[in-house]
């Protein structure tokens, strides 16, 4: 339930950022159209403005199209409670998920990757990198694993 909450606060940020962004690239369209042809690098710099904002309005997008809920529910059913997840980081392009967490022991490392690898969500699954925390006196194994989501547009 905490991820499900987590990912709809980041919903919310990443809709609150596109709204501002469109208010941002209308005004551009106004500036735009308010420019004389006697000021004319001003308005190839407008352009090119334009063109940042566009381009991070379309990542916005990727971002607002991800599959959020499929992957955070993904996620919560390969839940054990020998697994802390510490990270998601999704790649909207590339259409894979970054997963940092932090297990007790190395069976529940392996049983954590192989209950994501069953779900229907995730594919290609696996453990990218894994280290023992030997500073912590419990010694918990902190991993990264990899899977891709979704069919790519």
């Amino acid at each position: 339930m905490g991820i499900l909450l987590l990912g709809l606060v980041i919903s919310a940020a990443l809709v609150r950022q596109y709204r501002g962004i469109q208010s941002e690239l209308g005004l551009l369209h106004t500036i735009e159209g308010l420019v004389t042809t006697e000021k004319k690098p001003a308005s190839v710099a407008a352009g090119r403005a334009l063109e940042e904002e566009l381009k991070q309005v379309n990542a916005t997008i990727h971002q607002l199209t991800l599959p959020w809920g499929e992957i955070f529910t993904a996620v919560e059913k390969a839940a054990t409670r020998q697994v802390a997840l510490l990270q998601m980081q999704p790649d909207a392009q590339q259409r894979l998920l970054r997963i940092t967490a932090e297990a007790g022991s190395q069976d529940a490392m392996l049983e954590y990757v192989r209950r994501l690898g069953e779900s229907r969500k995730l594919t290609n699954v696996h453990l990218l990198s894994h280290q023992v925390q030997a500073q912590d006196p419990r010694h918990p194994i902190q991993f990264t694993v990899l899977a891709a989501f979704g069919v790519a547009p």
